[in-house]
This record gives structure tokens, C-alpha cells and sequence, in this order.
């Protein structure tokens, strides 16, 4: 069924955010610990310590939910730079095994280790020897997944953390797809793991025996992707050095926006930040997104594409606000606003571009 001989292991470190805060401070550790904001300012959960999953906290949850569900609970504010810091720590220490390494997050990567610096034939033994170094050089652990794909990878990481190693070799790989449910499947929420269960597809093998109809009228045009993943089939390379797609900002503010200036003021600060962020990437942007959440929760997006491509501050921050002229903020409170930027490219793209467009026919 697995024609790759590729060695592929996803290293995915444990409660990142709240292992660091635990580190840092003795006193954390064992307790309740929530990475997040303020809960009088609408704060959420940016990563919970194993302690407080065990009330039922976890990342993306609003922070007085948290509270509720756990009283003892701990917040910290979170502190990218330190994060950033390490993170850049443990991926150092992935490109000195290989060359191969895709980042997904500050804390989770995949890696090929088909070939690596240790001329190690055997993940599983790459996998033992990362866990173990950045154990020793950071205090934090990391569960690791090694697999044949990147798709058995991730499932695999997630199976047994924290401080996990699961292996699913070639000869297993059957016999491990048999054991998982329908949203083990890479892409499938909630909300499509509960229009599979409607359909009867409640265990990742019951894709290969719906029907084909039934399946594209349940996820449309992933279909076939999700029915070879069902066949632990995933051709996709470890890809390093992705290029950057887009870029963005949003915040969530403490009290419902009402201003109809002091909106446009906040998303002008969003689209010159984005600016400040494309110059020091040498990057253009020629798509604008504006995000505008009201108080009831309901969110709309407004875009608009324009050539030529640009990082000027002043026509980004004017596009910003003629789409936000497009949504209903000032006339509803506004929740939470957002600004990114995205068809990014470089300065060389860009000019190239150019040149061919003035070539004659």
C-alpha cells in the first residue's frame, strides 16, 4: 500500500508556550497553567499547561471559560520573544541532523530523515536522539511521530504525549489506520467529521467503502484526496523553507468599538504594521483583507487585489479603510478587527513580471 521509503518524523513539542512559563518559573510547575490574556479583556488561551487540559482547558478558549473550568487556574501573559528565542534553539538543532526540515509553527516541524548527518538508517533511533538532546539543552520534551508520510506522522505524534514516540512502520501501517475515527483524517474538523457520521463514515477506512457520490457530496473536491489519506497514501515532500503566503494581525478589544474614526484608526496602525513587516521581508503584498468581528460575534471579510504589488504604508492603510467602508462597523459595535496582506512576492518577482508584460508581442 506505502511505495515511499521516505523516513518521516513529526516533532511536535509538548504545551510549548506553558512547559517554557513552567520552566522559567519553578513555582508554575505542577499547577494549572494557562499561556493567554487578560480575562476582564476578553483574553484567550494561546497554549494550557497538561494540568489545566485535565479541567478540560485548551488553547483557543476564552480565558474566563478557562476559569470557570478550572478556578485554581494560573494565567500568564505571553512572551513571543522568549518563545521565538527557543523555538529558533530546537530548529537549529533539527538542521544540523537535516536539511529537511518544514516548519508548520513555532513548535512543530516536520523532518526528513531519510538521509541525515548521523548516517542513522533508522528513524525511530533520529527520533530517540532529538528527544533526548532537546531534553537536555532546553528542559522542555517533545512528542515525536515516525512514520513512512508526513500525514501517519502527525497522527502518530499526537497518540501518546506528552513526551510521546510512536512508530508506525511499513508493515503496520494497515493495522494502525484501523484503529482511527474519521477526523484523524488531515483537513476534517468538527464540522466535517459530523457531516461524515451522518453519512456513516465514523472510522477512517469507512471512506474507502462509501459511496464515491456520497463522499464528494459530503466534502466536494477533497474527495480523492481524503480517500487515498484513508489508504495511508500522502505523496507530499517535507517541504523546507517555505515561502511566506501571507501575513496578518487581528485584536480582540476589551470594550465593543463603537467609533466609527477610532475603528479607522485601529485598522490604519494593523495596515502600516503589515507595511513595516513586508519591508523588513523584502516583500509586496497585492492582496488586502480586512476582518471585522461585531459584538454578536458575526464576522465578515472584505478583499480587495491590485496590481502592481506594494508595501507603501499610506495606499495600504487607504485600501484598509475603503474596504472597512464596505462593512457595517460604526453603525454595529465592533468586537474585533483584523488587517492582512497576502499574494505576496518579491521585489525581483515583481519587476520580472513587469519586464514580460512590456516585452513586445
Amino acid at each position: 500500500m506505502i511505495l515511499s521509503v521516505r523516513r518521516i518524523l513529526h516533532l511536535d513539542m509538548d504545551a510549548f508556550y506553558a512547559s517554557v512559563e513552567q520552566r522559567e518559573t519553578p513555582a508554575l510547575r505542577g499547577k494549572p497553567v494557562a499561556v493567554g490574556g487578560r480575562p476582564e479583556g476578553r483574553g484567550v488561551v494561546a497554549a494550557a499547561s497538561y494540568e489545566a487540559r485535565k479541567f478540560g482547558v485548551h488553547s483557543a478558549m476564552p480565558v474566563v471559560k478557562a476559569l470557570r473550568l478550572c478556578p485554581d487556574l494560573i494565567i500568564v501573559r505571553p512572551d513571543f520573544t522568549k518563545y521565538r528565542l527557543i523555538s529558533s534553539q530546537i530548529f537549529d538543532m533539527y538542521r544540523s541532523v537535516t536539511e529537511l526540515v518544514e516548519p508548520l509553527s513555532l513548535d512543530e516541524a516536520y523532518l526528513d530523515v531519510t538521509e541525515n548527518s548521523w548516517d542513522e538508517p533508522l528513524a525511530t533511533n533520529v527520533a530517540k536522539r532529538l528527544k533526548r538532546w532537546i531534553h537536555i539543552e532546553t528542559g522542555l520534551t517533545v512528542s515525536a511521530g515516525v512514520a513512512p508520510n508526513k500525514f501517519l506522522a502527525k497522527v502518530a505524534s499526537d497518540w501518546n504525549k506528552p513526551d510521546g514516540l510512536t512508530v508506525i512502520p511499513t508493515q503496520r501501517v494497515e493495522a494502525f489506520l484501523q484503529k482511527l475515527p474519521v477526523e484523524s483524517l488531515w483537513g476534517v474538523g468538527a464540522v466535517t467529521a459530523r457531516r461524515l457520521r451522518s453519512a456513516g463514515v465514523t472510522r477512517l477506512i469507512d471512506v474507502r467503502t462509501v459511496d464515491p457520490r456520497v463522499l464528494r457530496q459530503t466534502v466536494g473536491s477533497r474527495a480523492a484526496c481524503l480517500r487515498r489519506l484513508a489508504d495511508g497514501i500522502d505523496d507530499r515532500p517535507v517541504m523546507p523553507n517555505r515561502a511566506v503566503k501571507s501575513s496578518g494581525s487581528e485584536h480582540t478589544y476589551p470594550e465593543d468599538l463603537t467609533d466609527l474614526d477610532t475603528i479607522r484608526s485601529e485598522l490604519e496602525k494593523m495596515a502600516r504594521r503589515g507595511a513595516i513587516w513586508l519591508k523588513n521581508k523584502a516583500l509586496l503584498a497585492r492582496t488586502v483583507t480586512v476582518k471585522v468581528r461585531y459584538h454578536d460575534f458575526t464576522t465578515v471579510t472584505r478583499t480587495q487585489s491590485k496590481n502592481p504589488a506594494t508595501r507603501n504604508a499610506d495606499h495600504l492603510a487607504a485600501r484598509a479603510r475603503l474596504l472597512l467602508a464596505r462593512t457595517e462597523a460604526g453603525v454595529r459595535a465592533v468586537r474585533l478587527l483584523g488587517v492582512s496582506l497576502h499574494n505576496l512576492s518579491s521585489e525581483d518577482e515583481t519587476d520580472n513580471k513587469a519586464a514580460e508584460l512590456s516585452l513586445p508581442l
